[in-house]
Parts: structure tokens; C-alpha cells; sequence
């Protein structure tokens, strides 16, 4: 496995710009909390280090990874967002149930995106069981809320350059 040995969250081959002139939306899904959690940290905490004033993220909770689409969709409809993170974990189960959540949750973060031409970041962890998603919510893997955040700062500041 390609990231058996690799923290995935470092970014020091990487420049990211400052934060500071942008407004973060978080969406963050309560199922799989201890995992919602720590990937919420992340993304808060590295929001913050690059230079995200507290006042500019905007954070709240929808049930499931499911409803991160539509909690994307109600914070651009109201917010003068530059870009929003989805936050989620789905962990493979017995039933086809785990496919069609992550399917419909890719396409819906993607689709919320090109609707409002607004970066919609998927932050959401699709795996095997819960020790792989421990691994990506802070354990040896890194921590995908940290990517996330990164990512949503990076293509923040790509729209500004695109749209000046």
C-alpha cells in the first residue's frame, strides 16, 4: 500500500498562502463523531496556524456524511463564503449502503462546488474500518482535516487571483 508508511498531511514540499483575507465555512457530520472530531480539529487548527481569523470559520453539524451536501449548499445560499469543507467518515459496512453514501456525497460536494463556483472541499474519509480511519484523523497517516483546510485556503486564493 502506497501509504503504508506516509503521513499524507505534510505539506512542506508546498507554498499556502495566507488565510487571513478569507471566510471558511466547516460542515461537519456528527456520525463517527471521535472521527468528525479529530477531523475538525485538524481543519480548525490549520485554518488557524495559516492565518484564519477565528470570526472568519463558520462551523456547524448535520447528522451524517450524507447531509454535508445540503449543509454546503444552506451556508453558500446565506454566507459570503470563499470556500466551505465537508468533514466526514464513512466506514465500510456489510451492506452496499457504504457505496451509495460515498458516491452520493462525492457528487454532491462536487456539484454544491460548480453550482456557486465556490471551492466545496471533500474532506470526508471513505474506509475499510475504523482503525484506517483513525490513521487519517491525526494518527500516523496525518490528519485529512489538515488537507482539507489546506486545500480550501489553496483554492480560496486561486478563485481571488482567477476572478481579479
Amino acid at each position: 500500500m502506497a501509504t503504508q508508511l506516509k503521513n499524507l498531511s505534510d505539506f512542506s514540499n508546498t507554498e499556502i498562502p495566507s488565510a487571513a483575507p478569507y471566510r471558511f465555512g466547516i460542515v461537519v457530520a456528527e456520525w463517527n463523531a471521535e472521527i468528525t472530531n479529530a477531523l475538525y480539529q485538524g481543519a480548525y487548527q490549520s485554518l488557524v496556524n495559516n492565518g484564519a481569523l477565528a470570526e472568519n470559520i463558520f462551523s456547524y453539524q448535520v447528522p451524517g456524511s450524507f447531509e454535508l451536501t445540503s449543509g454546503a449548499d444552506l451556508l453558500l445560499q446565506k454566507g459570503n463564503l470563499d470556500a466551505v469543507i465537508c468533514l466526514g467518515c464513512v466506514i465500510q459496512g456489510e451492506t452496499r449502503h457504504f457505496d451509495f453514501i460515498c458516491d452520493a456525497v462525492a457528487h454532491g460536494v462536487s456539484n454544491v462546488s460548480v453550482k456557486y463556483s465556490k471551492p466545496v472541499i471533500f474532506g470526508v474519509l471513505t474506509t475499510d474500518n475504523q482503525q484506517q480511519a483513525i490513521d487519517r484523523a491525526g494518527g500516523k497517516h496525518g490528519n485529512k482535516g489538515d488537507e482539507a483546510a489546506i486545500t480550501a485556503i489553496k483554492m480560496a486564493a486561486l478563485a481571488e487571483t482567477l476572478n481579479s
